[in-house]
């Protein structure tokens, strides 16, 4: 019976024998002789079962891998069929493989891991050995054995170190592993015990954690982390389907996610560099529907820009350049591979979105709009600053618009709102780049030679305008009205070029590089003014004769000889609030320089007038207003 296996067949005969009631055969001494043999065939009896269930033990070993194969691929395909549906309906946009809704809804089909087409596993050999010790009441002995046996056997399951090759094998033997010990702890009754599987399972999580977390320390790919990841979530969704704790596997994934969002990060800095530093500044150009409807779909626009651009005709040259459709195609790609990571992890952590809205901020700040101003200082060409100040405009706009079109793909419904607070930065970077726009045009506005060729004691005054004044007006409007910016700002342009030439004038008079000069230089500056001025409003900028109301206030005091009304306290803060005292007494004190100088006696009388008015209104007004 032991030779052909039948154990429980050989134990009852041996009970049937020690049972047998007294008879003839009692007294002799085979019978005697096969009574003191009993202990001896139940140890037989034990040791063959004991080999029988080794060698099971060893088959089951062989065959983990192929259960815990099958189990990844029922997972997998549940997974698959669970997307779709998830796809269909927005409602369940939020739910996991596992979460009450999918289990709920979740049409399972039966199939069983362990009796299928493909694989048996045949569990007599242990429940015949159990069988047997209980019989020979020593189950305490093969249940110890039994769990160091299977202690032996998960030690050898994870090699160290482990080539993340082999990876999605190793995790298999698992799954296939603890498949089994779910099976024989709830069909062995009290052999097996909760506590005893556990153990196991919480050594090799500890050890599996601890490899895979050691084989990615010097990996710089994130699709390694990425395909890790997969492997990873698979195998924690397939034993949470058999009640298994997978906390701290989740807790790897998230330590996983943050050095995958951190390399994608550098990742797409990197790119967002290159396309700043290599873009031409020129108006991206569409000639085909199909072109700009790709690239309209990419951008994000203010609904009423997206519906101009829309319909208008082809060819078209777009407001921005190449740069800002390429950051917005990389910016969504880096929001696709970062969800991509996360994608069917359960969500209980808020600090996902947060971590989302902070690499956006970063990649925003730190390298689209730091490069952009990098860019803009290294630029002299005023259109391609003024290109580098649309996109940097429609930048701003995307920041308010990526936020909102981020809420509705988040991972979490119940996770913080997303942040995207960038346009801050584009805002100052904005501020910068007009700032050199108007540095840029103040930088021509020096070029022209005649702005530093007055003659500052001449002896006529001229009736007609300096001859560098109509090269110098056409040269500004035809730039500043060229430029591919909003009107706001070729106004402030406009404005601030005036001013520069209002300042330039001013200082002319009241700086300290002109040492001396007459009223006919004054005269001279006031026609060029007025030419100016003209100018203006025949150009449609009227608002521009404003900036030369200081000069022409403080100069109409000298030509009017209005010193001393201007000293009279209630006069000066009404009518002549706008001047500058000491600017005042500059001029006053260059006239006088002038006609101190001169040969006659009326320029000389002249000369110390003006050193007395100039004089006074430094004694008036000794720190007022300077």
């Amino acid at each position: 019976m032991i030779k052909d296996g039948k154990y429980w067949s050989a134990l009852r005969s041996l009970e049937d024998i020690e049972s047998m009631p007294p008879t003839s055969l009692s007294q002799t001494p085979l019978f005697q002789h096969l009574l003191s043999s009993l202990p001896s065939l139940r140890g037989q009896i034990k040791d063959a079962v004991t080999a029988s269930v080794k060698q099971w033990l060893l088959d089951i070993r062989n065959i983990s891998a192929q259960v815990g194969q099958l189990a990844l691929e029922a997972m997998d395909t549940r997974t698959r069929r669970w997307r779709s549906r998830r796809e269909k309906d927005p409602l369940l946009k939020s739910s996991r493989v596992g979460s009450a809704v999918e289990v709920v809804t979740y049409e399972k089909i039966e199939y069983n891991i362990l009796d299928n087409d493909q694989l048996k596993v045949d569990f007599t050999p242990l429940y015949q050995c159990i069988h047997i010790y209980g019989a020979l009441d020593a189950l305490d002995e093969i249940r110890k054995s039994y769990q160091a046996d299977r202690k032996a056997q998960s030690d050898l399951i994870i090699p160290e170190p482990l080539p993340l090759s082999s990876l999605r094998s190793v995790t298999q033997e698992i799954v296939g592993f603890f498949i089994i010990e779910t099976h024989v702890l709830s069909t062995t009754g009290s052999f097996r015990s909760e506590r005893d599987v556990e153990e196991l399972w919480d050594a090799l999580v500890k050890r599996l954690t601890s490899v895979v977390e050691a084989s990615l320390r010097n990996e710089k790919d994130p699709d390694t982390y990425l395909a890790v990841k997969e492997v990873i979530l698979g195998f924690v969704m397939t034993l949470e389907s058999y009640s298994y704790l997978t906390g701290s596997l989740h807790s790897l994934i998230l330590k996983l996610f943050e050095k995958y969002v951190s390399m994608i990060e550098k990742q797409f800095s990197t790119r967002f560099e290159s396309i700043i530093s290599q873009d031409d500044c020129l108006p991206m150009y569409v000639e085909k529907p199909v072109e700009r409807d790709s690239v309209l779909d990419t951008v994000w626009l203010q609904p009423d820009e997206r519906e101009v651009l829309s319909s208008s005709a082809l060819p078209l040259s777009l407001p921005w350049s190449q740069a800002f459709y390429l950051i917005c195609q990389d910016i969504r790609g880096f929001v696709q591979n970062f969800y991509q990571f996360i994608e069917g992890v359960a969500q209980h952590h808020r600090n996902i979105d947060d971590l989302l809205s902070k690499s956006l901020n970063n990649l925003l700040t730190d390298y689209i709009s730091s490069s952009i101003a990098k860019r803009a200082e290294q630029t002299s060409n005023l259109s391609q600053i003024a290109q580098i100040v649309a996109n940097l405009e429609h930048l701003e706009v995307a920041c308010f618009n990526l936020e909102r079109s981020l809420t509705n793909i988040r991972s979490s419904q119940r996770g913080g709102a997303i942040r995207v607070n960038a346009s801050k930065s584009f805002a100052s970077t904005l501020s910068w780049a007009l700032a050199r726009v108007n540095a840029s045009i103040k930088s021509k506005l020096d070029d022209f030679p005649g702005l530093s060729e007055y003659d500052w004691t001449p002896s006529t005054r001229e009736d007609a305008p300096s001859m560098y004044l109509d090269e110098l007006v056409n040269w500004l409007t035809t730039v500043v009205d060229s430029l591919v910016i909003k009107e706001a700002y070729k106004e402030k342009a406009y404005r601030s070029a005036v001013e520069y030439l209002a300042g330039r004038l001013m200082d002319f008079m009241a700086g300290r590089n002109i040492p001396m000069m007459n009223e006919n230089a004054i005269s001279n500056i006031l026609v060029d003014v007025d030419f100016l001025e003209d100018e203006f409003k025949r150009n449609g900028r009227p608002e521009l004769c404003s900036v030369f109301q200081e000069l022409r206030m403080t100069t109409s005091i000298v030509m009017s000889d209005k010193v001393q009304e201007y000293l009279v306290p209630t006069l000066r803060q009404t009518t002549y609030a706008i001047v500058k005292p000491k600017r005042l007494q500059a001029l006053l004190e260059k006239l006088a320089r002038y006609g101190s100088q001169c040969r006659d006696s009326p320029s000389r009388e002249r000369g110390e007038k003006r050193r007395k008015e100039a004089e006074a209104v430094g004694r008036v007004f000794p720190g007022e207003s300077r």
